[in-house]
């Protein structure tokens, strides 16, 4: 990636949906020139897609929580447990595994006819290799980029 393109992608993160012509213009490139960068960063791979994100308001899940798992132990075949249930939880968002004192960090949205209760007692608690949960609630998103 050489400069120019390292400017198409700083604009792209802030606004996936701009047009070729709206793209160039930003970057002082043809609308043309401009498009076919971005095909080239998309065949490399680079550029993985594109998507619409709404607010948990607009999916009617008000209520964004972020978990703090601590598994039983380390062994590979509990974290591919835990990792293969996890994927199935409807609720997450987003699951990193984690360096430090935590094993995984989850995001979680609650849909507003949901509880946090409910998910923490009936999904999180009893995913294979749990040993403590510590919860977060986020009061408002100040920073989030893709």
């Amino acid at each position: 990636m050489d400069r120019m393109d390292q400017k198409i992608v700083a604009i792209l993160r802030r606004d996936g949906a701009l047009t070729g012509v709206e793209l160039g213009e930003r970057v002082g490139l043809s609308a043309s020139a401009a498009h076919r960068r971005v095909k080239a960063m998309e065949a490399e791979g680079l550029i993985r897609g594109y998507r619409v994100r709404f607010s948990p308001q607009a999916l009617g899940m008000p209520s964004t929580l972020f978990v703090s798992v601590t598994l039983t132990d380390q062994r590979q075949e509990t974290l591919e447990r835990f990792e293969a249930a996890l994927k199935r939880c409807e609720q997450v968002v987003e699951a990193h595994l984690m360096g430090g004192e935590i094993d995984y960090n989850v995001k979680l949205a609650i849909p507003a006819d949901d509880s946090y209760e409910r998910v923490h007692r009936d999904v999180l608690a009893v995913l294979p290799g749990v040993e403590r949960l510590r919860s977060q609630i986020s009061i408002r998103a100040v920073v989030e980029q893709a």
